[in-house]
């Protein structure tokens, strides 16, 4: 399982032009699912996120997590992270989970976090989505469970 994390100041999604999740101080995480993915994956990176200390202190530096700062997350199911493209010009999706296996496990993602009590919106899986956001750093890192 791969998490894009980026620090935001505020950022929605939308399908359809019409806002499905929203959220002020805290995460976008886009998240992509592998066939080898399961729901220690999923723990691993919860635990890795909500804990990461990225958000600045009273003396600037990077110091508190998400849930120092009380801050949300907004949720994104993205198989392309799983996209090959040592190959040609197109990228293949081979390596990302098929989509009952990825909507799963996204949702289990995503009961982890509000079991943390952590504020979270979501995207619609599996729907074409627009993402906006202010990254603010900008802080944007890349956690893979395979590395643990």
């Amino acid at each position: 399982m791969k998490a894009v994390i980026q620090r935001t100041k505020e950022a929605n999604v939308q399908v359809n032009n019409e806002v499905v999740g929203s959220i002020n101080y805290g995460y976008v995480v886009l998240l992509g699912v592998t066939h080898e993915d399961t729901e220690e994956d999923a723990k691993y990176l919860v635990n890795k996120i909500i804990n990461l200390r990225v958000f600045e202190d009273q003396d600037g530096k990077m110091n508190l997590s998400l849930k120092d700062v009380e801050g949300s997350l907004l949720s994104i199911s993205q198989f392309t992270l799983y996209g090959d493209t040592k190959k040609g010009r197109r990228p293949n999706f081979m390596q990302a989970a098929k989509p009952e296996v990825a909507k799963s496990l996204y949702e289990v993602f995503n009961q982890l976090i509000k079991d943390q009590d952590i504020p979270l919106e979501t995207g619609i899986f599996g729907e074409m989505m627009d993402v906006q956001l202010i990254n603010d750093g900008p802080v944007t890192l890349i956690i893979d469970s395979k590395d643990r």
